[in-house]
């Protein structure tokens, strides 16, 4: 096992020494601007993005996202088998030049505890002022759009966030929608929703930040890639945060998942498939919310959805014939371009855990399952728990039996995942969903078969 030690610079005029804590490291410098002045990575085209738009956001709020950039970068181009005594957990310190030192120390220890929840790694920050011509790097202009957004809202491209949109336009709300995407059929996603909900709702209500943030194989010196992408919900909450940077008040960003996603139960106790990543726990949303307290950014994040299950979502969206004639457009499958090797077109595989539960929340509901899956049948065959289409079929049904359709094991087992103490009242209603989505997905599966051990 290797620490890394990435030393973040600002140009190459940026030659401020820094001091290495642990020399011994696997010592990386990263170049955050191309040429003198051009932001890379993305980060520059995702400001201009916002700006263009006559949002403008602070110092503060850019520093945030430009260390997400950094960390979602560490954390894709460090391979955890290779770089961990224990095939996950890495050693990782971050140099980075910031617009307040004394503001950003003072998180420093929280931010840690904050990411080792979310990645499971060991993570320090070591922070210097940024270089002479980098102290502000967030233009302003006098010029003030009348029509600004009132919130911000996640969006990625899934059937959660889309619902997620529907329902605050249909609330008259007028959101800024924040999507990261770099790969092809992610940002085709996001276009194909995008498009629809302007056409229904009109272009100047759906406003829209997209950003590209993305690093290159091999940019973090002697280091191989990695493919679990823990982080991208940190960036992805920073990208937000940024939008909502340049709103007026304290603003919400709306973070929208079901609830037995996001408090992301084990399957089973060996199991660290999609139900194990903690994106989205409320354990994370309440640090990240208190980063943004510390740093005086004021946004506050919310999950609307926390005690509904995907099926509720979708039975109790606010424009339901919209919902149905577009919902085919949203991605939910965890990895939907996996069949290309039997040369089938990027599309839903029908039997990874979110396309399971995504399956699962249709079934009743009075307008159809239009979605394309590969798998769509799941009682067409015997599964093999030991291939693909058989493994999380094999794993929901044994999380199943040992739930037992028990409300009070349910009780214990919402937290397995990580810590609810930031919300005491709400244990029943957590408790309830997550029996409640277990049971939806139950009632998918009844009388699927999968070979036995």
């Amino acid at each position: 096992m290797r620490r890394f030690s990435i030393i973040c610079r600002y140009g190459l005029d940026d030659k401020i020494p820094v001091s290495i804590v642990e020399p011994e490291s696997c010592q990386a410098a990263l170049q955050l601007v191309s040429g003198r002045r051009t932001l890379d990575h993305g980060i520059g085209e995702t400001l201009s993005h916002l700006q263009r738009q006559g949002l403008f956001p602070s110092e503060i709020a850019f520093d945030l996202l430009v260390l997400a950039s950094v960390v979602y970068c560490a954390d894709i181009r460090i391979n955890r088998a290779k770089e961990s005594q224990d095939n996950w957990t890495r050693e990782i310190d971050i140099y980075l030049p910031v617009s307040n030192t004394k503001r950003w120390e003072a998180v420093s220890s929280s931010l840690s505890s904050a990411l080792e929840f979310l990645t499971g790694d060991k993570w320090r920050f070591f922070f210097r002022a940024r270089p002479e011509g980098f102290e502000s790097i967030v233009a302003r202009s006098e010029l003030r759009f009348s029509n600004l957004p009132a919130s911000v809202c996640l969006f990625s491209g899934g059937l959660d966030s889309f619902i997620g949109a529907i329902d605050l336009l249909e609330n008259k709300e007028t959101p800024l929608l924040v999507g990261h995407g770099r790969v092809p059929n992610v940002v085709h996603d996001q276009t194909e929703c995008l498009n629809a909900l302007r056409r229904n709702y009109g272009l100047g209500r759906v406003r829209f930040l997209k950003s590209p943030i993305g690093f290159d194989h091999g940019i973090i010196a002697g280091a191989e890639s990695e493919n679990t992408e823990r982080s991208r919900s940190f960036l992805f909450f920073s990208l937000a945060a940024l939008g909502a940077s340049t709103l007026k008040g304290k603003t919400t960003v709306y973070v929208p998942e079901n609830g037995l996603i996001s408090l992301n139960v084990p399957l089973d106790p060996l199991r660290l498939g999609s139900l194990s990543t903690r994106t989205t726990h409320p354990f994370f949303m309440a640090r990240f919310n208190d980063l943004l307290g510390s740093l005086g950014i004021r946004a506050h994040l919310l999950n609307p959805y926390r005690h509904k299950t995907k099926g509720e979502m979708v039975r109790e969206c606010q424009n339901q014939n919209f919902l149905a004639d577009n919902a085919p457009l949203t991605m939910s499958c965890s990895s939907p371009t996996k069949g290309r090797w039997k040369h089938l077109a990027s599309a839903h595989c029908g039997h990874c855990v979110p396309c399971l539960i995504r399956k699962a929340a249709f079934v009743g509901w009075q307008k159809g399952d239009n979605t394309q899956y590969h798998l769509a049948d799941l009682r067409s065959q015997v599964l093999d728990p030991a291939r693909a289409n058989g493994e999380c079929v094999r794993s929901i049904q044994l999380a199943l039996r040992r739930l037992n359709n028990d409300i009070n094991r349910a009780k214990i087992l919402v937290h397995t995942a990580g810590p609810l103490t930031d919300f005491p009242d709400e244990i029943p209603a957590f408790a309830r969903v997550y029996l409640a989505g277990m049971q939806e997905v139950a009632q998918l599966l009844d009388g699927v078969e999968v070979l036995h051990d």
